[in-house]
């Protein structure tokens, strides 16, 4: 029991570390998509010294941020201030646990499942998660004893809590459709029936505004908009603690690009494939593979899609914002909800 009870830890252990490791491997990568993606949107060229074709490029910000300079303003809290990126970079990472990434691989004389916590709350987890996210955003904003900073903790907090609204009730629709709010579960029953895109169209579309919104992303970027609050919430940051934001928001970005794709596309699914069979031929660990690609190349589309759209769409003023959450998307919800729960009904007579 000893040695089982060993053995379950180190692979959860191991697990952790290796997603840990891929959030901040996007991440560090995705600074160098966005400026890929938008010089080609610009007709520009884009970072292309640091190695071939500008691959070395997030290496040399990040050495540039660890050599520049601490600075923490005179009368700000001093623990607040480095507690505050290092809680948005936490939950950042933590919201991935519940993801099932793959099918199971064989390790040894062991079968593993790569996923952290297969709970049977899993979206209400990444729900709870990233409404944790605009605390990191707060503390760092309120601490930083600057109004423009407190300004854009306050748009924050007020964005993501009206788009959390919209988003927890297109996911009742799922919950009514599956009969589980473990991920797993909403996988499989995509692979047996339909994808979610197909199945709920205006619930993927109101998801993935709020996506948008819950992460910060353009055209929802209100909390850090230049033109009016400077820098937004991390203005008085430098260094890697400014990283550390710059980090949770990318993270941010991958995981909830991986989440909508576990929803709504089917997870790690391969479409017109049958798994059953492709075991056949690639063995376990081939399809285990097979599947974890097929999971990271939709979770790339998503990744892409979110600049896309940041160096196309024009941001939105703050009452627009608003008026979009709480007017157009909330009761739009509601109204897919009351749909979805009378057609389920209908085909249930």
């Amino acid at each position: 029991m000893t040695e089982e009870f060993i053995a379950d830890a180190l692979e959860k252990l191991a697990l952790v570390g290796i997603l840990i490791a891929l959030a901040l491997g996007v991440a560090a990568y995705s600074t160098w998509a966005e400026r890929k993606v938008a010089a080609f949107l610009q007709d520009r060229i884009g970072p292309n010294r640091a190695g071939v074709f500008g691959l070395l490029q997030p290496l040399a910000d990040g050495l540039k941020l660890f050599s520049k300079e601490e600075i923490i303003p005179k009368d700000a809290n001093k623990f607040l201030f480095v507690l505050g990126p290092a809680l948005a970079m936490i939950v950042a990472c933590m919201t991935g646990a519940v993801i099932p990434w793959s099918t199971a691989f064989e390790w040894g004389d062991r079968l593993v499942v790569p996923q952290v916590a297969d709970v049977n709350i899993g979206f209400l987890y990444i729900l709870g998660v990233l409404s944790l996210g605009v605390y990191g955003i707060m503390i760092g904003a309120w601490a930083s004893n600057n109004k423009y900073s407190l300004m854009g903790g306050l748009r924050a907090a007020s964005q993501i809590i009206s788009y959390e609204l919209p988003m927890g009730i297109v996911l009742i629709t799922i919950l009514m459709m599956t009969g589980s709010l473990r991920l797993t579960d909403i996988v499989h029953y995509q692979q047996d029936h339909a994808w979610f895109v197909l199945l709920q169209p205006v619930g993927f579309i109101i998801f993935l505004v709020c996506s948008f919104a819950e992460t910060n992303r353009t055209p929802f970027d209100l909390p850090e908009a230049e033109n009016e609050l400077v820098g937004g919430y991390h203005s008085e940051y430098s260094s890697m603690k400014m990283g550390f934001y710059l980090f949770a928001e990318y993270t941010n970005m991958f995981i909830s690009s991986v989440v909508i794709s576990t929803l709504y596309f089917g997870g790690y699914d391969i479409p017109f494939v049958d798994d059953a069979t492709l075991v056949n031929t690639v063995g376990v660990n081939g399809l285990a593979i097979l599947n974890f690609l097929s999971l990271f190349a939709k979770a790339c589309f998503f990744i892409f899609f979110y600049m896309w759209v940041r160096w196309t769409i024009p941001r939105f003023r703050y009452d627009q914002l608003m008026n979009l959450g709480w007017k157009k998307l909330l009761p739009l919800a509601l109204i897919n909800m009351l749909i979805t729960g009378l057609v389920i009904l209908l085909l249930n007579k």
